[in-house]
């Protein structure tokens, strides 16, 4: 980058207010078993100002989804459909599988969250998440089993 350059960006860059520093929390989400478990409540209680919000699931195994809010048979539509797409190693089509020892849904659900987001990048303005109207945030569970999942956020303010 050439020194005038330098100089240029160095002098537009505009200062933060000191009332809006980044902000990190962890959100817990207890799943019972295969689904979507909305958290956007959470999520929104806790932003403030305006920005751009980091969310990232910290486990190999499930996924993070913007995804409509309004119809349950959505998040029904969309477990079967990953269900039937990456079946567990019980079934047949899956025996080249060879990471089996932790159960038949251990790496179906590692593929799915291969193939699934596990960060979401969401503008905040004036407090709010600019979701649209039908949009909210669901962690994928693809493990059969109950587990505690954690969701880093990251809330960088403008």
């Amino acid at each position: 980058m050439s020194p005038a350059l330098l100089c240029h960006l160095s002098f537009t860059r505009r200062a933060m207010p000191l009332s809006y520093a980044d902000m990190h929390t962890t959100f817990t989400i207890p799943t019972s078993g295969p689904g979507l478990y909305e958290f956007t409540r959470q999520v929104a209680a806790w932003v403030t100002g305006d920005g751009l919000l980091t969310l990232l699931v910290q486990h190999t195994s499930a996924s993070l989804l913007i995804q409509e809010n309004a119809d349950p048979e959505v998040q029904t539509d969309l477990q079967n459909f990953f269900h039937r797409l990456v079946p567990p190693t019980t079934d047949p089509k899956m025996a080249y599988l060879t990471h089996t020892y932790e159960g038949p849904d251990d790496m179906p659900a590692h593929i799915k969250s291969a193939l699934l987001p596990v960060s979401l990048s969401i503008p905040v303005q004036n407090g709010k998440m600019r979701l649209g109207t039908w949009q909210g945030i669901y962690l994928f569970e693809h493990r059969t089993a109950p587990h505690t999942r954690q969701v880093a956020a990251h809330l960088s303010h403008e």
